[in-house]
């Protein structure tokens, strides 16, 4: 898929799901945001199909402006600038936001692969804007502030508008997971009306990596979901149920969206936890991975969803305490995380 070239949109009834995907499925948003009727349940079901077999999807007319995603990149591009020295001056904390320098993190949790090199990106990591006094930031929930805002004129305000941009996107997706997963249509509302959201701007440098060495190692994010824009430099790629790695086409105002471990653990397994890696790119790339997570009490209970007699494949677990594991197992002790052994780039 090129900028230049309409997508093909995704309908499940015109594929097996033993098929082997040729590329990422695409979707369109436009009618079930234009309230269409019976659009709602038609995304849903393709969404129950995607999730069963490849677990990524491209949404198109999805309702964020292409502006406030070049703004954000623009942003970012100057932030990434900056030295080693003073990129470090707002270094990811006990807070888990901040700078992630080069090298600080190895995807141990990985099933997929046995990761055992430190991955080539740099990290800026930015939650949810909230003001200094709410719940989450006052007591101290990880993942939820305050941001670490760098001293750049005109930074802070299209990184804002980007990630409400996405929390608006994230709460209109959310309804149909519920009907994909069969359940009423607000059966996941509450849950995100205070989600814990945060983004990985992640620069990838164009680096001749080692054996087993990835901008980001073959893994599956934590998450709910996650929304990422497509970018014109390649990197990302998507591992089928065939084994072979998909690369993720470009489209310049469309979106990747997938579901991570939270929701696997969740749906007992119904809906995959999308393993994907970023292969060191032939120029620099960066990213804007959000990942729209519920908030921090919400219990993901496998018997929600299922079936009478069906065994359940996991314990119940909060959204707070799954990340948290998660962040800690795979990111430095010296960024942020309590993995021992990995040697960020010194600043």
């Amino acid at each position: 898929m090129t900028a230049d070239t309409a997508p093909k949109i995704f309908d499940y009834r015109n594929v097996d799901k033993a098929d082997e995907f040729e590329e990422i499925p695409v979707l369109d948003m436009g009618p079930y945001l234009a309230g269409e009727p019976g659009a709602a349940e038609e995304l849903a079901a393709n969404i129950r199909f995607i999730q069963e077999t490849i677990g990524f999807y491209v949404v198109i007319n999805h309702g964020i402006d292409r502006k406030t995603i070049d703004a954000a990149y623009a942003a970012l591009k100057d932030f990434f600038k900056l030295t080693a020295a003073e990129k470090a001056a707002y270094k990811f904390d006990e807070t888990s936001v901040g700078y992630i320098a080069p090298k600080s993190t190895v995807y141990v949790t990985s099933k997929i692969n046995e990761n055992t090199k430190q991955d080539l990106n740099e990290t800026l990591v930015l939650c949810l804007d909230r003001p200094d006094d709410h719940p989450y930031v006052r007591d101290g929930v990880r993942f939820t502030g305050p941001n670490k805002w760098p001293d750049i004129e005109g930074f802070r305000e299209p990184m804002v508008r980007y990630q409400y941009a996405c929390a608006d996107l994230g709460r209109k997706i959310v309804p149909l997971y519920a009907l994909a997963l069969e359940k009423p249509i607000d059966f996941f509302d509450k849950y995100f009306e205070e989600p814990i959201m945060w983004t990985r701007n992640a620069h990838y440098p164009a680096v001749e990596p080692e054996e087993n060495q990835f901008g980001i190692s073959p893994h599956s994010d934590h998450s709910f979901l996650t929304i990422l824009p497509l970018t014109r430099v390649a990197g990302l790629q998507v591992l089928t149920r065939q084994g072979n790695w998909l690369p993720a086409g470009f489209n310049k105002d469309a979106l990747v969206i997938n579901t991570g471990e939270f929701l696997n653990l969740w749906s007992n397994g119904r809906f995959i936890a999308s393993p994907h890696r970023v292969v060191p790119p032939e120029t620099d790339r960066i990213s804007m991975a959000t990942f729209f997570d519920a908030a921090p009490d919400t219990v993901a209970d496998p018997a929600d969803f299922a079936a009478p007699g069906e065994e359940l494949k996991y314990e119940p677990t909060t959204m707070y305490d799954y990340v948290c594991w998660y962040i800690d197992r795979n990111y430095s002790s010296k960024a942020g995380g309590k993995a021992e052994g990995i040697e960020p780039d010194a600043a």
